[in-house]
């Protein structure tokens, strides 16, 4: 009878090590939800209600975080049939989604102790790895003819689509710690309120437009993380609020992730941020010469005050 009761209890914790072991690795499924109709108005543009009636009213993207006691992956999935359970469980097929660097979607790495986080993404048929960080920031600023203004570097178009000219310079930040909170997949979260104060023309009158992003963020599961770097207070963000678009962590599971699913490619090309910013500045250049400028590019839509 000992024998039995000290086999049992063995076995009690042995279970109790494999779960808790469980519980450092899973699978955060995330959803990004765009309005393009909000997102376009957001960005100043004017639109028909002719224009509305033509435009989808959401367009949804899957992604997933993949996380182990170290390191973590972030990156577009398509759902596919996966009979040997993707080395980990589970049926979701995971799958780099290369639209190229301007906008695209891109692949994220994180490494825990020394809070290192790279971006991996294709560009000109070259995988490139770029060194990036959590952070509030702006992104990168580049002369693309026309920044966030509708029309490109047509002013007569721009005012003819916007009632809102934004002046150039880069916007100011400010982030607001709020007393909100709420639960998200179970975990407690808290607020804060990312603000870009940006100077514009209004119908003629200096004006501030402040965009606001909402950041729920956990402390929790003990690693920092952000769907959007450019979009981190603290700890781990589940969902990223704004007008036109929105990021919201939508299931987690717990269990064993391939070690290979969270490394960055080792055969990646690396590149600076200057020389992706310069990349970009040229291919912009080369477009615009070549009469292929359509402006109007996908931004990130933030709720819009006028003061």
């Amino acid at each position: 009878m000992k024998k039995i009761i000290v086999a049992f209890l063995g076995l009690l914790v042995f279970t109790q090590g494999a779960n808790a072991q469980k519980k450092t690795s899973g699978a955060i499924q995330f959803e990004t939800t765009v309005d393009p109709a909000a997102l376009a108005t957001a960005n100043g543009m004017q639109l028909s209600e002719e224009m509305r009636a033509r435009m989808p009213k959401a367009m949804k993207t899957n992604f997933e975080l993949l996380f182990t006691a170290t390191n973590a992956s972030y990156m577009p999935v398509i759902e596919t049939e996966d009979s040997n359970g993707g080395g980990g469980g589970g049926g979701m097929g995971r799958m780099m989604m290369r639209f190229g660097g301007a906008g695209g979607a891109r692949e994220y790495y994180y490494t825990f102790a020394d809070q290192k986080l790279v971006e991996v993404f294709e560009l000109s048929d070259t995988t490139y790895v770029m060194q990036s960080k959590l952070t509030v920031a702006n992104p990168p600023q580049m002369n693309m003819g026309g920044g966030q203004r509708p029309g490109g570097n047509n002013p007569a178009a721009a005012a003819s689509q916007s009632a809102v000219q934004f002046l150039p310079g880069p916007p100011t930040l400010e982030v607001v710690k709020t007393d909100e909170t709420k639960k998200i997949l179970g975990f407690d979260c808290k607020k804060a309120i990312v603000k870009s104060i940006r100077k514009a023309k209004v119908l003629d009158m200096d004006k501030d437009i402040i965009d606001e992003t909402a950041v729920w963020y956990t402390t929790d599961l003990g690693f920092n993380f952000s769907p959007n770097p450019n979009m981190w207070t603290e700890g781990a963000v589940l969902a990223l609020e704004n007008k036109g678009n929105s990021t919201v962590a939508t299931s987690i599971e717990y269990r064993g992730v391939s070690t290979k699913d969270v490394t960055a490619p080792k055969k990646a090309t690396p590149i600076t941020q200057e020389e992706y910013q310069k990349k970009m500045e040229s291919m912009m250049n080369r477009m615009r010469g070549m009469g292929n400028n359509r402006g109007g590019g996908a931004g990130q839509a933030r709720s819009i005050i006028i003061n």
